[in-house]
């Protein structure tokens, strides 16, 4: 008589909760792999944790980089990690890379309006420029410091234009709170200049 040899069915566990440091960790290594910004629900999901534990955790991976070259690059809900500023020229020697295209006054001047007024259309940064700007929006968006974010439900739908996370990696920011503060005298809004046809 043989004894019946087959495998009864295991009970599934729950998996053991993931202390803070792991989570932070698991986080770095996502955002180490990850080929673009990933979203808090992305990281959240991944994990099977709440958004306000991911928010926390990359909060403490942001202390943490303190005093290494990495830190965690955030606009809006997306993030990614990125490298500080004075690590650029020993990583572009490493790749081969040549130094950083300069941006024109013009340019900077369209991407600072968009900065600090976004979404914007091209319509209201004439306005405040005073001139045309459409050869300016197309070098940005070719650089890819800017991109469509929306359009306006108004007569011909304009774009909107906001900036990238190309943007705040060629300045060296970690999100859009880290622009200088306007000074008062400083306001960027429409005057009554002519815009040119």
């Amino acid at each position: 008589m043989t004894k019946n040899t087959l495998s009864q069915p295991t009970e599934q566990t729950e998996p053991a909760p993931l202390s803070p440091a792991r989570i932070a960790a698991l986080i770095e290594s996502l955002l180490f792999v990850a080929d673009h910004p990933v979203t808090i629900t992305e990281l959240a999901t991944t994990l099977d944790i709440s958004a306000a534990k991911v928010e926390k955790a990359l909060a403490a991976l942001g202390e943490s980089y303190a005093d290494r070259c990495l830190k965690i690059q955030r606009l809006g809900k997306r993030v990614q990690l990125a490298t500080t500023p004075d690590a650029t020229p020993y990583i572009e020697r490493f790749l081969g890379l040549s130094i950083s295209s300069k941006l024109s006054p013009a340019a900077l001047e369209t991407l600072g309006i968009i900065a600090y007024k976004q979404p914007v259309t091209r319509p209201d940064i004439e306005a405040i420029r005073g001139v045309s700007s459409d050869g300016v929006l197309r070098n940005l968006l070719s650089k890819g410091l800017i991109e469509v974010v929306g359009q306006l439900e108004t007569a011909g739908r304009p774009n909107q234009y906001g900036t990238t996370f190309e943007f705040l990696k060629y300045f060296g920011l970690a999100s859009l709170d880290d622009l200088p503060p306007l000074e008062p005298d400083e306001d960027i809004s429409a005057t009554d200049a002519e815009i040119p046809a």
